[in-house]
């Protein structure tokens, strides 16, 4: 019944007879010293072996950073002073998540494949369960959503995908500065009438580059030795900037 399953879940993408051809700007991104977030074009063709078939074509794209756990407090006001009354940790929520898509999304993406294919900012984020004293969980993956998107981090932008002739879709996301480093899932969906039919994934690797990656190497392998550097270094910069103003008064 499972390969049944399986089977009548792959034969409407060979049926629709439509496949993605992608291209892209730049499949990597190099974080530096002097980094201040990057641009992404996203471009790309729809190859059919036939007519064009009927139904509103959609074109979405996302961007996923690396996943991590994420554990978010409420705080009260108790006694005069905030403190942290209920914990609930999010199993998984990506660092940076981004969806461009070619119309209002609700109108070319059914929630049923929202849920199949997890496309949306809140299908997106993977958590479990709470403790039995939370009665409102969900408020905890809402607050992690509304504070990446304050941040930049998370958006959805409608629209933003052009298509030409229900042939050539481009689109550009913009990614900020605050980029964890590591390998962003990037998923193109070409859906009929709300379902998906046709799907491209690939993968943009963001890195620490020169001066970047050699300091995070070093606070991470040799703590110790990174704490003595820097240091170092500001007792370095405070000798220099004393000496630099008693050369001013002595003049």
């Amino acid at each position: 019944m499972r390969i049944l399953a399986l089977i009548l879940c792959i034969i409407p993408l060979f049926a629709s007879g439509e496949e993605i051809v992608l291209g892209m700007s730049q499949d990597e991104v190099a974080i530096t010293a002097t980094f201040d977030g990057s641009n992404i074009l996203v471009f790309g063709a729809i190859k059919r072996e036939s007519a064009i078939p009927e139904g509103e074509l959609g074109v979405i794209v996302t961007i996923a950073g690396p996943s991590e756990p994420v554990a978010v407090h409420r705080k009260e006001r108790r006694f005069g002073i905030w403190v942290n009354t209920d914990t609930v940790e999010v199993d998984a929520a990506p660092s940076f998540y981004a969806i461009a898509t070619s119309a209002p999304m609700d109108r070319i993406l059914k929630d049923t494949e929202d849920l199949r294919h997890q496309i949306s900012i809140e299908r997106a984020i993977r958590s479990v369960g709470a403790p039995m004293t939370i009665t409102d969980a969900p408020a905890f993956t809402d607050a992690v959503i509304r504070i990446r998107k304050s941040q930049d981090l998370y958006k959805r932008t409608e629209n933003s995908v052009l298509l030409d002739q229900e042939t050539l879709f481009r689109t550009s996301v913009d990614m900020p500065a605050n980029l964890t480093e590591g390998d962003y899932f990037t998923r193109i969906f070409l859906t009929r009438d709300g379902k998906v039919v046709s799907e491209f994934e690939t993968t943009i690797d963001v890195k620490k580059v020169g001066l970047e990656r050699f300091l995070y190497n070093l606070s991470h392998q040799q703590p110790l030795v990174y704490g003595l550097l820097s240091l170092a270094i500001a007792i370095l910069a405070g000798w220099l900037a004393s000496s630099f103003f008693r050369m001013i008064r002595g003049m």
